[in-house]
């Protein structure tokens, strides 16, 4: 299935349709839920519940915030520990699309912090830790405020010095970092990994190949959709993100995202694209709210792109980076696809991005 139409149908940072982004699974932990530990209301596990070993280098802890909407986000916070009495420059990172904080984010999080920043791995609105109702839904404008939410909490904190704060979208949710930062002044450098751009590819397909008569199609079934969900007081659920297992499965990019999040190697149980789905309706305000339509307001502060050289998404770096101003730079990096952004660190150029964020955020 390597045709760009039925691709539309594939996963998009955490497998999207075009007609109509997946849906949502209630919560999908098997344990019971704790006691809520936070002044938040949030209900927070305190085990080591990470996809990735935990470095002796940093110290851990899980905090919440607020966002404009009111929403209570679950986040943890990486410091350093050899930090001292210094004001250190800070990172907000989240990613992919259907991913938490556990997975590749926390990873990315607790290396910088290994470098020395302190860095916040956040859940999105409505996934994960994180609060929102209903669960399991994605809006390109709250997910854009939960980064400048995670700013916000970072400028607040003794040990940060509040000019000096960058953002790491990965993924999905690279397309809202970018976002964010261009709206957002206090952001001061934007690094990316495997992009993809939500609002263009849940509005136009894979590779631009939605028609209109297809788009169209997928509105008008959303747009009914909504009285179906208004009638019966909460939204439906579209397919599963992934399948259960790759019986019958043959297309490469699914493959590829179930060797991530349906095996031990970065399956969460909070992760709807582990376990779960997006509402039936979630697209639809990602269709007609194109993310990265001021992308070159950014500038004058800088913007890395990282995508792999092999991954079926390279081509929305390539483009962002032919739409940002400068200082930008895109980075290729050899014979690596999509999935190996995620968690592979040995492929995962953190000395670069470390370099990147020593220049522009000292």
């Amino acid at each position: 299935m390597n045709n760009p139409v039925n691709r539309r149908t594939m996963m998009q940072g955490s497998l999207v349709t075009s007609t109509a982004i997946l849906a949502a699974a209630r919560s999908a932990s098997a344990r019971p839920a704790p006691a809520p530990t936070n002044e938040h209301g949030l209900q927070l596990t305190e085990d080591w519940d990470k996809t990735f070993p935990r470095s002796e280098q940093v110290d851990h802890r899980k905090v919440t915030f607020r966002n404009r909407y009111g929403i209570a986000l679950a986040a943890d916070l990486y410091t350093p520990k050899d930090r001292g009495e210094r004001r250190l420059a800070a990172l907000a990172v989240s990613g992919p699309f259907g991913a938490v904080k556990e997975q590749s984010s926390g990873l990315y999080a607790q290396t910088m912090a290994e470098r020395g920043y302190v860095a916040l791995a956040f859940d999105a609105s409505f996934t994960g830790e994180s609060g929102g109702e209903f669960r399991n839904l994605a809006s390109p404008d709250i997910n854009t405020e939960d980064f400048s939410a995670a700013v916000d909490y970072l400028g607040l904190l003794p040990s940060v010095d509040r000019e000096h704060i960058g953002v790491i979208g990965i993924c999905g949710f690279a397309g809202m970092a970018l976002n964010a930062a261009a709206a957002d002044k206090r952001i001061k450098a934007v690094v990316t990994t495997s992009m993809y751009d939500m609002s263009r590819v849940m509005a136009r397909g894979y590779y631009d190949s939605l028609t209109a008569e297809q788009r169209a199609e997928a509105l008008e079934n959303m747009s009914r959709q909504r009285w179906v969900d208004a009638e019966r007081g909460f939204p439906a659920s579209g397919p599963r993100i992934l399948p259960e297992t790759l019986d019958g499965v043959t297309d490469p990019v699914v493959q590829m995202y179930f060797d991530y999040y349906r095996t031990p190697r970065g399956f969460h149980p909070r992760s709807p694209n582990s376990t779960a789905a997006w509402t039936a309706t979630s697209a639809m305000s990602f269709m007609n709210m194109p993310l990265l339509t001021y992308i070159d307001e950014i500038a004058p502060r800088p913007i890395l792109l990282i995508a792999g050289e092999n991954a079926h998404s390279r081509y929305f770096s390539e483009d962002a980076n032919r739409a940002a101003a400068d200082p930008k730079e895109l980075v290729i990096i050899d014979g690596a696809d999509h999935v190996d952004l995620y968690d592979r660190v040995d492929v995962i150029p953190f000395d670069r991005i470390a370099d990147f964020f020593n220049g522009n955020l000292a």
